[in-house]
Order: structure tokens, then C-alpha cells, then sequence
């Protein structure tokens, strides 16, 4: 009987420090709206079948199956098709880490010839997504680091893991945004547009670079003028609420109590006494 042992050295080996955020599957269709846009985290979009371009801070690439394009966080993109052969593709959200391709921001590569290894990844990890079994979580976090050495094992560019850079860019502008128009009427769709992000990103990286969502934010930047004006001026408290761009005196009474917890009577009769 033969018997062959191969040992296995994994003392050089450490876990990526990444996490799995999303995964969907997306089809091109006449209501999509293509817009240039930024997230907080890395895309990874596999193309299944059609045809059509990505449009990468300036510049556009055609791409078609068995394509994977790369956008690290923070890099401006959107994607079109070819109307005789739609996109299909599955897309994961990754957060923590960015997938250089010599340095740039993006990487685009056809993986036709190993699509039996990296396509069957990502369509379990689509599965996992979507059953939400037992244990998925561990599993499909499991499954994201084999993709992601794959992936860098199997490309012809050189691809190399860093860690991911923070936001701050794209936040700091939505933050003096709002330090700017706090009392016109902000809305978290209003946000979402001026910043090019959608809402559900704009509310993660906007937390994680300031800790608080943006529509928190304005509260708190809106009670912040207002304890000035209160401490400064004799305007009543209706003419603070509409300078500060609350809609009643009760609703502003209302959040400022619940923020500092008292009254804007008590607290400008406590600030004129000290």
C-alpha cells in the first residue's frame, strides 16, 4: 500500500483582517440609473454574462465575462451595458483591506480560465448570503479569505493586500457640509446626493469616522448653535428654533431636553447666572 504524507508549514501565515459586508447579484436593467459614486469599503464585481464599461475616476473599461474588477474604498466609479448584451454580475462588500494592482486603486481581469475556482466561491458565498444556515457567518468569512488569495494567486497583475484606508475624505466634506447648511432642511437623501454615496454607506462610514450617523450629527449641530444663541442673545425660543432650522418650538424644546437634559429656559437662566 503506498502511503505519501506531505507536511504543511503554515507558521508564516496570518488571517486577512477583512470583513464580509454583503454580497448581491445584479442584473442591468432599464431602470438602472448609472451614477459616479464612492463606498467606504472594497467592491469586488464578477462579471457572469453581457457586456458593458466601467467608468473609474476618469477613465473607461470595457469589460465582459468572467471579468472581476476591484474598487478599493474611496475610489469615484459606476458601471454601464451594452444594451445587446446586459450585465450580470454578483458583487461583495468587503471592509478592511484594499487589493492593489500596482499600487492603483483598481484591478480588472479575466478569470476565464479559472473560473471553475473563483466563481465557485463566490456563488457560495452568494448562497450563505442568502440561506443564512447555521454557522454562515464563520463560514463565508472562511470562504472570503480563500477567494482573496486565490484571486491574488491566479491574476497575471501583481495584486497585493494592505490595509484600508479610512474614509476621511468623503466625511469630512459630508461633516462641514452640515457645519455649513445645518439649518436648511437636511435629509439623509439630501446627504446621500451631495456626497455621491448611497444612504446605506453614508450612514456606516459616516458613524465609523465620526461615531455618530449624519442625521444625529445635525441634532447635535443644530442644539450646539442653539446653546450660543442661547447663552448670547434674548431671541425667543421660536425665532432660535427656526434659525437653527427646527420646525416648532416644542420639537426644538423637546430634543434639547432630551439631549442635555434640561430645558432651553433652565439652561439660559444656569448659563447667565455663571
Amino acid at each position: 500500500m503506498a502511503n505519501n504524507l506531505y507536511e504543511v508549514n503554515c507558521s508564516n501565515l496570518s488571517k486577512l483582517n477583512c470583513k464580509l459586508l454583503y454580497v448581491t447579484q445584479a442584473k442591468y436593467e432599464d431602470d438602472w440609473h448609472s451614477l459616479m459614486h464612492v463606498h467606504p469599503f472594497c467592491e469586488l464585481f464578477y462579471v457572469i454574462r453581457g457586456e458593458g464599461e466601467f467608468r473609474i475616476e476618469n477613465e473607461c473599461y470595457p469589460v465582459h465575462e468572467d471579468d472581476l474588477v476591484i474598487v478599493n474604498a474611496n475610489t469615484s466609479h459606476t458601471e454601464s451595458s451594452h444594451d445587446r448584451r446586459p450585465l450580470e454580475y454578483i458583487v461583495l462588500g468587503i471592509d478592511g483591506i484594499a487589493l492593489l494592482d500596482n499600487g492603483r486603486n483598481f484591478s480588472i481581469s479575466n478569470y476565464e480560465e479559472y473560473k471553475h475556482e473563483i466563481l465557485f466561491y463566490i456563488k457560495t458565498l452568494l448562497l450563505e448570503a442568502r440561506t443564512k444556515s447555521d454557522y454562515y457567518g464563520i463560514i463565508s468569512q472562511d470562504l472570503l479569505e480563500v477567494l482573496i488569495v486565490n484571486i491574488i494567486r491566479r491574476t497575471n497583475a501583481v495584486l497585493t493586500v494592505s490595509a484600508m484606508q479610512k474614509p476621511n475624505h468623503e466625511c469630512a466634506y459630508v461633516k462641514q457640509y452640515i457645519d455649513e447648511h445645518f439649518s436648511e432642511n437636511l435629509t439623509l437623501d439630501s446627504l446621500a446626493e451631495e456626497s455621491h454615496m448611497s444612504k446605506y454607506y453614508l450612514i456606516h462610514a459616516f458613524k465609523k469616522y465620526s461615531g455618530d450617523t449624519p442625521i444625529d450629527y445635525v441634532k447635535k449641530r443644530r442644539l450646539k448653535e442653539a446653546c450660543i444663541l442661547l447663552r448670547t442673545t434674548d431671541h425667543s425660543l421660536g425665532q432660535i428654533a427656526r434659525i437653527i432650522g427646527v420646525s416648532s418650538q416644542s420639537y426644538f424644546s423637546q430634543i434639547f431636553r432630551s439631549e442635555y437634559g434640561i430645558s432651553p429656559t433652565e439652561y439660559r437662566e444656569e448659563s447667565r447666572l455663571n
